[in-house]
């Protein structure tokens, strides 16, 4: 397979990937909105805690608490960012893991080619 073909598979895959976390985290925040229950509640921050830690190691996640504290942004905005966050880091993983097999691959390669004299 080509590297290019391979890097298409794999974004797609990887969009793929990052869609499906949004959609669960979606229908967890539906559902902790409209039938609150402890279950719910424990999904919920488990789906949170990805992003929370993406956005404290990038230095962001206190100036967010302030402004969502202060009044400055919603609850809604909050959980934007949070799920661009997770989709964003679900999508620039899975890239790096492809670019790393990618690079695995080509090695393994160019161990079995012959050597010509």
């Amino acid at each position: 397979m080509n590297p290019k073909r391979f890097l298409q598979v794999v974004a797609g895959n990887a969009l793929a990937l990052a869609a499906l976390y949004l959609a669960i985290g979606v229908i967890v925040e539906a559902l902790r909105v409209q039938w609150p229950s402890s279950g719910v509640l424990r999904i919920s921050y488990a789906l949170d805690a990805l992003p929370a830690r993406v956005l404290e190691r990038l230095g962001l996640l206190a100036p967010l608490k302030e402004a969502y504290t202060d009044g400055r942004i919603g609850e809604s905005m909050v959980r934007l960012v949070f799920g661009a966050t997770a989709v964003g880091f679900v999508f620039v993983l899975a890239l790096g893991l492809a670019a790393m097999t990618l690079l695995v691959r080509e090695i393994l390669l160019r161990r079995r080619r012959p050597v010509e004299p």
